[in-house]
């Protein structure tokens, strides 16, 4: 796992962790590495618990 991405049940806000997608994209040039494609699904998968959050806490 990269050192970018926190452990699972991190409290980071879904704008956070875009930011930190978006990031990765341009580190990279837009074509991902093995490693990076590992940390890509990671920080999609914190993004998605992150705008799930955020709808609960909206509700």
């Amino acid at each position: 796992m990269s050192p970018h991405v926190p452990p699972p049940g991190s409290t980071r806000s879904a704008a956070e962790v875009n930011e930190q997608i978006r990031a990765l994209w341009l580190r990279t040039g837009g074509s991902l590495s093995a490693q990076e494609r590992a940390e890509y699904e990671l920080l999609v998968v914190e993004w998605a618990e992150a705008i799930r959050e955020e709808i609960i806490e909206a509700a």
